[in-house]
């Protein structure tokens, strides 16, 4: 994001000045600091998203001036950065032991990201937008590259196959977020708006052939709820990608 007068991406809110990040100096509003101003953003996005945030209502949520708020952070931008730092400060990393198992490591940090995504629905969009180096999402980041240090993949291979399975993750943390949003949106359950949904698309005209080759899929693969198939499915693309992995540290 382009700050108002400046060329070029937006620095992150991470290379600011070191003494910046209590406050700007002197006369600043009692009672405030960036992690309490930190954790009521993160409130207000999962209440009410991304669309519905904005300084003046955290001012409201504080009961201070949105400038107030504006000496903790220069801009709305950086606000979101720290915001979406503190939530990376949820995931557990497992401990990395010398001779462990890598590929339950794996699966573990998998699984704590997609769960992050699905809690946060706002989070997905503002993977990307920012540099994303606070502390937080230093260290899980870290985690990730020595668990998969561990595979035995040659350093060359080690880019992609993180993406292949973070960006698996991202995508169906997403899509899964935004399902469950959208159900509760609308009053239903997650199994009652799954079968809403797929009554109305079988109503459509020219679906009935994909929807019908579709549902047959579902049935043979199982799970009686929707929570159910979809942690198989993921469980299933996990294993599927850990595969490819362990074929690729075989050729060498």
């Amino acid at each position: 994001m382009a700050k108002a007068g400046r060329q070029g991406p937006r620095a992150s809110v991470w290379m600011a000045d070191a003494g910046r990040r209590g406050g700007r100096r002197g006369g600043q509003p009692s009672g405030l600091d960036r992690e309490r101003i930190t954790a009521v953003t993160v409130r207000l996005l999962d209440a009410e998203g991304l669309a519905g945030f904005s300084m003046r209502r955290l001012a409201a949520e504080l009961n201070v001036t949105a400038m107030s708020v504006y000496w903790y952070v220069d801009t709305k931008d950086e606000l979101l950065e720290l915001a979406l730092d503190a939530v990376f400060g949820e995931l557990r990393h497992p401990a990395v032991e010398a001779g462990g198992d890598w590929r339950a490591r794996l699966r573990a940090l998998a699984a704590e990201n997609r769960a992050l995504l699905v809690r946060h629905p706002w989070l997905a969009p503002l993977l990307g937008t920012y540099l994303n180096i606070g502390p937080h999402a230093l260290a899980f980041s870290r985690a990730v590259q020595t668990v998969m240090r561990g595979s035995g993949l040659p350093e060359h291979r080690l880019a992609g196959a993180i993406a292949a399975v973070f960006q698996f993750v991202n995508g169906y943390g997403t899509v899964e977020g935004r399902f469950l949003a959208r159900a509760a949106d609308v009053g239903r359950s997650p199994d009652e708006y799954f079968a809403d949904s797929m009554d109305a698309a079988t109503e459509v005209p020219d679906t009935e052939g994909v929807i019908g080759q579709a549902q047959e899929i579902m049935a043979a693969r199982g799970g009686g709820t929707v929570a159910e198939m979809l942690d198989r499915d993921f469980e299933f693309a996990l294993d599927v990608l850990i595969a490819g992995i362990e074929t690729m540290v075989d050729r060498g």
